[in-house]
């Protein structure tokens, strides 16, 4: 994993949402969710261990899967955490900051890998050009650039800026030690959730 470029932090995890207000999940309660090979999916079943009717769908169409009762709750992540409470849906729980009361560490939401295969000195290079990419939209931010317009699915200016906000941050410039050891705390409560191989190199670049 790269030092520059991840998505890492407090306060910016993955909702659980439901039509109904009060709505408590339980076993039987079907839940849609954006992947079965994503965090968010780690993370509510780090917090509901015994929810097993999942429906694996696009992340952006689980909001309108929950409205119409597809589902019976569906975890968002990126820009509809932002957008979900105008549609009249209702927050049950911050998967996120479940993690971060019960783990005490940031939660990892994403990150920039290399193969192993690449030479070191290419990818270092990679790293520090990421890097340089990062410090330039820090030095020119709040502007938008229309290459980010192109490629924000149509969200407003304001909401752009409140995704930004929450995922690009200190941690997006370099992991540092805490960010490595949240990194592999997650990585620990994903080997312990399945039977998986694990990996004994090193994580990071």
């Amino acid at each position: 994993m790269l030092n520059a470029g991840s998505a890492l932090g407090k306060g910016l995890g993955p909702l659980l949402i439901s039509r109904h207000p009060h709505s408590i999940p339980h076993p039987a309660s079907s839940i849609a969710l954006p992947g079965i090979n994503t965090t968010a999916n780690l993370l509510f079943s780090f917090a509901y261990p015994e929810a097993k009717n999942k429906e694996f769908m696009i992340f952006s169409a689980i909001e309108d899967a929950v409205l119409s009762g597809q589902t019976d709750l569906g975890v968002i992540i990126h820009e509809n955490r932002f957008t979900y409470q105008q549609r009249g849906l209702h927050k049950v729980v911050d998967l996120g900051e479940y993690w971060e009361q019960k783990m005490q560490v940031p939660i990892p939401l994403g990150g920039i890998v290399i193969k192993r295969s690449i030479d070191l000195s290419t990818a270092i290079t990679v790293d520090k050009l990421i890097r340089k990419s990062l410090d330039h939209a820090f030095a020119n931010y709040p502007l938008i650039t229309n290459y980010v317009k192109q490629h924000s699915q149509s969200m407003s200016e304001d909401v752009m800026r409140q995704h930004i906000d929450l995922y690009v941050n200190d941690y997006s410039l370099d992991l540092g030690t805490s960010g490595k050891s949240a990194i592999e705390t997650l990585y620990g409560v994903f080997l312990s959730t399945g039977s998986y191989t694990r990996y004994t190199g090193e994580l990071f670049l």
